[in-house]
């Protein structure tokens, strides 16, 4: 009698940061790059276990206040590094650094945020390790 085939099991954190599938942690979720300037649209379905990332229609928009958490914590994070550094009180000082800032890291606050919704905050949706 043959012993059951064991699955593959795949980290978390290479797929989470690869932004693969939550379910089998292979196929992508994301056709293109986080700063692509083509496409930065979800794929509708994972092409190895199919399954399909947008549960209902506007199920991302949850992912809004993921994304303004992301948000938060870069600006706080900027602002306090500009004040140690600079040691600066003068408003545009913050503002000139703050902004670009905001503006380059859009892609990425966009793009991971849909992620760790998908990931953590998707009830019923987990890792299937068989899937691999």
């Amino acid at each position: 009698m043959e012993k059951p085939e064991k699955y593959k099991e795949l980290s978390l954190m290479p797929a989470l940061i690869t932004c693969k599938c939550p379910r089998c942690r292979v196929g992508k979720v994301y056709e293109h790059g986080p700063y692509s300037l083509t496409n930065r649209k979800i794929l509708p379905k994972c092409e190895h276990c199919s399954l399909i990332y947008e549960k209902e229609p506007g199920y991302f928009y949850a992912a809004m206040y993921v994304g303004y958490a992301f948000i938060v914590a870069e600006l706080v994070t900027a602002a306090l590094g500009t004040n140690i550094l600079s040691g600066s009180d003068n408003p545009w000082v913050y503002l000139g650094i703050m902004l670009p800032l905001v503006a380059v890291l859009s892609p990425f606050n966009y793009r991971y945020s849909r992620i760790l919704l998908l990931y953590f905050l998707t009830p019923g949706l987990r890792y299937h390790p068989e899937m691999s």
